[in-house]
């Protein structure tokens, strides 16, 4: 038989209900055994292992807190939510030691909208109160992008300065050669 996944043949029960409740009975007696363990484990830690526990700790909050303000500040150019990356304490819990938050980085459709895009990038990379040295170099790139799309925007807007200034002066110069 076939229940949530699990394969078992000739499991001496009566019926589908009866393994998921054997199921759920081991799976809370293993739990609480777990449970035991570390605290168990807890309680039998050095000072040096408590010490190494609280930098644990103390750097799981900072690292969360670190991608938290990363993605609040990136809004709709975040691309998904914070990764971790963990440390197994001498209590044997997982401790988020460092992490990431994806960001399209990817240039607007005109240079405007790059602009903008670059700002928000580089807002999101410096939002943290300690920006670490990758988010330093996201943050400079992304203002060199925005760099040059202002100088492209400039050039485009000195090119339609110009055809402005032509097209007065043809009118100007037509209203003349009529007159």
């Amino acid at each position: 038989m076939r229940v949530a996944g699990l394969s078992f043949h000739g499991a001496g029960l009566s019926n589908g209900t009866d393994l998921l409740a054997q199921q759920k009975t081991e799976k809370t007696e293993l739990l609480r055994q777990a449970g035991k363990e570390v605290a168990r484990n807890a309680d039998d830690l050095d000072a040096a292992q408590r010490a190494e526990v609280a930098r644990l700790q103390a750097r799981d909050t900072q690292v969360r807190s670190h991608e938290a303000a990363h993605l609040a500040a990136a809004g709709g150019i975040a691309t998904g939510g914070a990764s971790y990356t963990y440390q197994e304490g001498p209590d044997k819990r997982q401790y988020a030691v460092g992490g990431e938050v994806p960001i399209a980085v990817s240039p607007g459709k005109d240079p405007e909208e790059t602009v903008r895009k670059m700002r928000q990038v580089a807002a999101a990379a410096m939002a943290p109160a300690d920006p670490s040295p990758q988010d330093y170099a996201v943050a400079a790139s992304a203002r060199a992008e925005e760099l040059k799309a202002l100088q492209e925007l400039r050039k485009l807007q000195n090119e339609s300065a110009k055809q402005e200034g032509l097209k007065v002066y043809e009118t100007a110069a037509r209203d003349a050669a009529g007159a």
